[in-house]
């Protein structure tokens, strides 16, 4: 099992979210068999803004979302320190020609039809071009198009 994890399953792994306990038992699961997720520029990208994210709506009233500016630097010094030590979380380079190929066959084949967003595709693709089975999030969209690439999902 090759598996690509997309932001939210470390947003949650790190800040006490919806889905935390789920996240934590996935990298459990990953953890023993000795597997890697890999990070790519993506996904640290993202991770910066999505917890920046959880603030601006921790601060904007969104429901049972409270995170603080120190809670979410927390955070993300956690996920930046499993990152550096590589231990479950390897980066990885994503060749930027075939990430991009990849891309425009994913949309013209199903945004049309589906609605797919952006990083949908861009989390998808990254797992296609990496050589991934496997798709973990816990945004349907995402999984619902990862599915119909023939990825596995997470339930």
């Amino acid at each position: 099992m090759k598996v690509y994890a997309d932001t939210n399953i470390f947003t949650n792994l790190w800040i006490d979210l919806t889905h935390s306990d789920e996240a934590m038992q996935l990298i459990e699961e990953l953890r023993s068999k000795s597997a890697k997720l890999p990070i790519t520029r993506l996904l640290r990208l993202e991770m910066t803004n999505a917890l920046q994210r959880l603030i601006y709506e921790s601060r904007h009233g969104v429901q049972g979302i409270r995170v603080s500016a120190e809670t979410a630097l927390a955070a993300h010094g956690c996920f930046n320190e499993e990152v550096e030590a590589g231990e479950s979380l390897q980066r990885r380079a994503v060749d930027e020609n075939a990430l991009e190929a990849e891309f425009e066959a994913l949309a013209y084949r199903y945004t049309a039809a589906e609605g797919f967003r952006t990083y949908d595709i861009m989390h998808v693709a990254s797992a296609l071009v990496l050589g991934c089975d496997t798709f973990w999030s816990f945004d349907a969209r995402a999984k619902k198009l990862a599915s119909l690439v023939g990825l596995q999902t997470n339930p």
